[in-house]
């Protein structure tokens, strides 16, 4: 296993990127990815409702404001998201943003799970970034497995 970490981000994280590296002392047939975040959703509708308005008066036009927060159960379910995308040590590898809370992603030499791009997988430094796009409870906790698998398939 290159990498096994758990992790726990806060609203403050919210719009920022953790990078994890790792180094392949030789080349690989493959990569398996595993990632996963939890909870998901907010479920407080309380303090739903009060991020709402707190974007809705910070995002919207004034004379569009009144609307939007009578229509502030329009926005619901709130949604913690984060995403991931990976770098070699030559170039860009790709990103997979999905809304999926548990991932499996893979990268071979001839096929790579969507977003990804497939290609020899060379030795050296590789760098996996979480970007946190928006986290919208107390706390959100994730886990993330980086290794090596076997043959060629994605």
């Amino acid at each position: 296993m290159f990498l096994d970490i758990k992790g726990q981000v806060t609203p403050a994280c919210s719009r920022s990127h953790i990078s994890y590296s790792f180094h392949l002392e030789e080349p690989v047939s493959r990569l398996i990815i595993r990632f996963s975040y939890s909870p998901k959703r907010l479920e407080d509708e309380e303090q739903s409702q009060r991020l709402i308005m707190q974007s809705i008066d910070k995002y919207t036009a004034a004379e569009h404001r009144e609307y939007a927060k009578a229509k502030w159960t329009a926005y619901l379910p709130l949604q913690n998201l984060i995403t991931v995308s990976m770098d070699d040590p030559e170039r860009h590898r790709g990103a997979g943003h999905r809304h999926d809370p548990e991932q499996v992603l893979t990268i071979s030499e001839r096929e790579a799970s969507p977003g990804l791009v497939s290609g020899p997988l060379p030795a050296g430094w590789w760098r996996l970034t979480l970007s946190l796009h928006a986290i919208v409870t107390e706390t959100c906790s994730y886990e993330l497995q980086i290794e090596e698998g076997e043959g060629e398939g994605s």
